[in-house]
């Protein structure tokens, strides 16, 4: 059966439902259902997702998308599809650069704006010890000490590994809920399923991932 839907698992198709500025509230959207009830985001800048190193022969970071809040606080969203051994380095690594970045010249306190690294994987870790943290969809991580008490509260990674979401259409009880099936699922609707129908945010994503309003160009580099 034919695609109706881009898959949300390309680089394109995730970036034509999240990273365009058109797509901001669906970003904006997504990104609250993560975050803590203090952090919610009233408003997003997109900005350069191309970071470039101090010293011109380094390395530089290329981010699927990056943006920054009415706050300051940097956001990088990174979508994996296939498994990288060293994908938690990887972010981490990348985490580097929204911090360095903040770094003004002359007189300076120090002090920094959250940065929120969110990386949506379709391939799950192999290094958990439990079977209860192995099965989890939503992995939180912060700087913590030697107690469990956390060290730092601007530095966060979320991981979403997808395979681990499992739930039904009928078993949807939360905005989250919602967003993971959508983006699970969304290649194989054939139309808009009964849970989404009369939400303005979803009905706007089908509409931006809908394949038949694809330009040439677009579908041309999908």
């Amino acid at each position: 059966m034919k695609a109706k839907y881009v898959n949300p698992f390309t680089d394109f198709g995730f970036k034509k439902i999240f990273g365009e500025e058109a797509s901001k509230p669906l970003l904006l959207d997504f990104l609250n259902t993560l975050l803590p009830e203090h952090t919610k985001i009233k408003d997003l800048l997109f900005k350069n997702t191309e970071q470039l190193s101090i010293i011109n022969a380094d390395r530089k970071a290329i981010y699927d998308i990056y943006c920054e809040n009415e706050k300051g606080e940097k956001f990088i969203v990174e979508l994996q599809k296939a498994k990288q051994n060293f994908f938690k380095e990887r972010t981490i690594y990348y985490s580097t650069f929204p911090i360095r970045e903040q770094a003004e010249k002359g007189e300076w306190n120090y002090n920094l704006k959250a940065v929120y690294c969110i990386g949506i994987l379709d391939f799950t870790f192999d290094d958990y010890e439990s079977k209860t943290e192995k099965g989890e969809v939503i992995h939180t991580i912060k700087l913590k000490n030697q107690h469990g008490k956390t060290f730092y509260h601007k530095l966060t990674y979320i991981y979403l590994e997808m395979p681990n979401f499992g739930k039904e259409e009928s078993e949807l009880t939360t905005r989250l809920d919602k967003w993971l099936f959508f983006i699970k699922h969304l290649e194989d609707f054939q139309g808009i399923p009964a849970v989404f129908v009369e939400e303005v945010i979803f009905e706007k994503a089908f509409e931006k991932a809908e394949l038949a309003k694809f330009n040439q160009t677009e579908m041309d580099s999908y």
